[in-house]
């Protein structure tokens, strides 16, 4: 099976081909009718990864609208850091539980409320731009993936890898020369700025397509119902990354007008 960018996914046994012990057995599906549930089955589908990311993103949403309407932005910082510590846990301890991950997907919410009110107040409406734009491009790489129109080769899937590894890279070396340098190496600004959020949006969209295939090739594969909170984790990761790019572009080409 082939292998994902995304560390939710790279890092689990059930979307990287490795044994899982409560798999079900080929020959047991074979016996299991086309009709089955997948509570009935004990399977991941793409059905309850669809349901279970809508229910993740709905609580952000809900979270996210408290710390915007009662004014909690201030939030957003320490939010964003729990956020990070509480999904590396997830990754690196492959947890299942579906209250860490609503508990992620809340966390998540209120960074996501306090830097979304932050660029909002800055540039009024960018926020309902930046979510469409989210939308638009995630129906748009999930169209391309599902007509086959891209495909999901080695080949691709390796050189998909290889500019996400260096990209974060120049965004660390970007981070660390801005405590030295007011606007680090000036990643984030200016004509330089908006080449650099079109690549980010670029490399976070097809970071989704691999995450789509993972998702579809887990479901072949009968993996247990429980990564099905394990792949909205995931999806909802890469979902994030590309709103926040989309937002950042957005407020680079707003400033420049």
């Amino acid at each position: 099976m082939r292998s994902s960018n995304n560390p939710a996914l790279t890092r689990s046994p059930a979307f990287t081909g490795r044994p899982v012990p409560d798999t079900i057995d080929p020959l047991e599906q074979a016996y299991l009718g086309p009709s089955a549930t997948a509570r009935q089955t004990g399977r991941m589908t793409v059905e309850v990864v669809v349901e279970r990311t809508t229910l993740l993103f709905a609580i952000a949403l809900i979270t996210g609208a408290a710390t915007w309407a009662l004014g909690l932005d201030g939030l957003a910082f320490p939010a964003g850091l729990v956020g990070l510590v509480l999904g590396l846990v997830i990754i690196f301890k492959q947890v299942t539980n579906p209250a860490a991950i609503m508990a992620y997907a809340a966390i998540e919410g209120v960074f996501l409320g306090g830097i979304s009110k932050y660029f909002n107040t800055a540039y009024p409406g960018i926020v309902v731009q930046a979510v469409v734009g989210t939308a638009a491009v995630a129906a748009i790489m999930l169209g391309l993936y599902r007509s086959g129109r891209i495909r999901v080769t080695p080949k691709f899937t390796k050189m998909v890898v290889a500019a996400t590894m260096g990209f974060l890279v120049l965004i660390v070396v970007n981070l660390v020369a801005g405590f030295f340098t007011d606007g680090g190496l000036g990643l984030r600004e200016g004509p330089l700025g908006i080449v650099v959020g079109l690549f980010a949006i670029g490399l976070a969209s097809l970071n989704l397509v691999l995450d789509f295939d993972l998702v579809e090739s887990g479901a072949r594969q009968g993996v247990p119902e429980r990564y099905g909170w394990f792949a909205a984790f995931a999806l909802m990761v890469t979902l994030v990354w590309l709103y926040i790019e989309i937002l950042r572009l957005l407020a680079i080409l707003r400033g420049n007008d």
